[in-house]
């Protein structure tokens, strides 16, 4: 194993999983059990089956391995349904662990939020079989577009015509900040009227945005993180819905992260890309090999990729060891504080980041070591990750991943793969330029609708 030189107690969620898939398959069959987790939501239910312990042989670590694997798989895939198969203690486990005082409290409120529904754990009297929909995104070129990516410190918006973007803007806003929804409306309302004056109509637009949408429907966003939704819910919830009105065209919306993947894929022309962009936190999005996505959350801030007890909690969702803390400017500050870096008093997240890029342009080598271990971080991530997405491509995206400190991060992680997991050397990953990133993703928000 390849430690990290500034985290050396780091233990990697897939070391552990391989090292008990080796365990389980040695046991004797009567002391092994077909474990099966699924997530559902309505007609789509995502399945991880593996080999585990028979109840009694080892329960603590079959329990143990299960309630991370169910973490996974809520996040990536998302849903309201957690099902198990094969074990009464880990379905007791679960069911314990992921309620309203459980835990997993978070993860539950959250998923019941999401879709709507209250979250269930149920036992399954039969292994589940899985349940795919993929949803054809994008790639839409023809006609008069608008292409608007809501960020949290600027929106961008673009006027698109037969696949090229012949008008674009970028305003600073601060959603974040504000309570008012009025404030969001108008400005979302004024950058799409701005790209429809560039050209002779419009008939369709785009949405790329951070959050989770169903049916273009705001179901969380950051960008609202101000907001009382419970004074303004269907107000906020239909806000792209009501300005597509305004503006006299359909709308789609989706994900950031998704479309970043799709600008890739357009940009590469195959599909089984998986973006991820390491910035405030670590959003991703992926596109299938069919062109389109599967309708997943993709939230892989918060799956488990360290299973180091003693490590930095998440502050939003309360659990330990998430990508969050690995893939982000947090990282990179974590990482220069116990190399004995010492920040000045006062300065940012944000600021601190550029002190550690700066100090990487330089050649400085705790700088280039923080850079190089997130690089080994992602190099045992993507195997991970592998397990529930079928990858070919990897877009690393952010300003984490910007300079000398992003060619470090991705030189670590390729000597990871090529000595640890030598089956994923033919992974294709990229570092985009930001200009291109920047066009591609305007063009692909705008190709989002059909209007077929």
């Amino acid at each position: 194993m390849i430690i990290p030189v500034l985290d050396p107690h780091f233990r990697p969620f897939i070391g552990f999983l391989e090292q008990f898939e080796r365990e389980t398959a040695a046991l004797p069959q009567e002391q092994r059990a077909q474990i099966v987790l699924s997530v559902s939501h309505g007609d789509r239910r995502e399945v991880y089956a593996y080999e585990g312990f028979r109840d009694g042989v080892d329960d603590a670590r079959n329990c143990f391995l299960a309630e991370r694997l169910a973490k996974t798989l809520l996040w990536v895939y998302g849903g309201h349904r957690l099902g198990v198969y094969g074990s009464r203690k880990i379905f007791e486990f679960l069911r314990e662990r992921y309620s309203e005082k459980g835990a997993r409290a978070f993860d539950f409120g959250f998923m019941q939020d999401v879709y709507e529904q209250p979250f269930v754990v149920e036992e399954l009297a039969e292994a589940p079989v899985r349940q795919t929909v993929s949803l054809r995104v994008g790639g839409h070129l023809e006609g008069c577009r608008i292409g608007f990516d809501a960020g949290g410190s600027d929106r961008k918006v673009s006027a698109v015509i037969d696949g090229k973007a012949v008008y674009s803007e970028e305003v600073v806003w601060h959603p974040k900040t504000q309570s008012d929804p009025r404030y969001h409306y108008e400005g979302i309302l004024a950058a799409m009227r701005t790209a429809a004056s560039k050209m002779p109509r419009v008939d369709a637009i785009g949405v790329s945005s951070a959050g989770i949408y169903l049916d273009n429907k705001i179901m969380t966003a950051s960008l609202f993180l101000q907001v009382d939704r419970k004074k303004y819910g269907d107000y906020v919830k239909n806000m792209y819905l009501n300005v597509a009105k305004e503006i006299g065209a359909p709308v789609t919306v989706a994900n950031d992260g998704d479309v970043t993947a799709l600008a890739g894929s357009m940009e590469l022309g195959e599909g089984k890309v998986l973006g991820i962009a390491m910035g405030t936190s670590e959003a991703a999005g992926y596109i299938n090999g069919e062109g389109g996505i599967n309708g997943w959350l993709s939230e892989l801030a918060f799956v488990p990729v360290d299973l180091d007890p003693e490590v930095m909690r998440d502050e939003w969702s309360g659990d330990s060891g998430v990508g969050c803390k690995y893939f982000s400017q947090d990282a990179v500050i974590k990482l220069a504080v116990a190399g004995g870096y010492q920040f000045e008093e006062g300065l940012t997240p944000a600021e601190k980041l550029k002190v550690m890029q700066t100090l990487a342009e330089g050649g400085d080598p705790l700088a280039e070591r923080v850079f190089e271990d997130i690089g080994v971080y992602l190099g045992y991530a993507l195997p991970l990750y592998a397990r529930f997405y079928d990858i070919k491509h990897v877009l690393l995206l952010g300003r984490v991943m910007s300079g000398r400190g992003g060619a470090l991060v991705l030189k670590a992680c390729r000597q990871v793969l090529e000595t640890q997991f030598p089956a994923l050397t033919s992974l294709n990953i990229v570092l985009p330029d930001e200009n291109s990133r920047r066009v591609g993703q305007s063009i692909a928000a705008a190709s989002l609708p059909s209007v077929r």
